[in-house]
């Protein structure tokens, strides 16, 4: 798990890093597809560290990240029915956070590699 965890963090760095690029130079809808992009790979390895039992333990970060980001699906699912409320409900406010949240999975990641999988020696230096 730890080689997919090395993996994972290397491949949202370079997705958040490439589509912030490719934004800034071509100044149209990429950045919407980084949206899509980053949010799709992030919700793939979700479902690899739910899958895996992997830090995903009641009370830690992940495990409540987990519960936002279902909770945040299903508001846009519910609302989704009224296009109105489905603009300042859930559009406009991921638009927003949805940058925020990538970066702190990333971090979090960093964190569960660099830190947490750490064997004990390597501690102590």
């Amino acid at each position: 798990m730890k080689k997919f965890k090395t993996i994972d963090l290397f491949i949202s760095i370079a997705l958040i890093a490439g589509f912030t690029v490719a934004s800034l130079v071509s100044l149209d809808y990429t950045f919407l597809i980084g949206y899509f992009v980053v949010g799709a790979w992030q919700l793939i390895s979700m479902g690899v560290h739910i899958y895996n039992r992997c830090f995903t333990i009641k009370g830690g970060c992940r495990y409540y990240y987990h519960w936002i980001v279902a909770t945040i699906i299903v508001v846009s699912i519910i609302t989704s029915a009224v296009p109105v409320v489905r603009l300042y409900l859930s559009l406009l406010p991921l638009l927003l956070a949805a940058p925020l949240m990538a970066v702190f999975y990333t971090w979090m990641c960093y964190d569960e590699v660099y830190v947490k999988m750490q064997r004990p020696l390597a501690v102590l230096k």
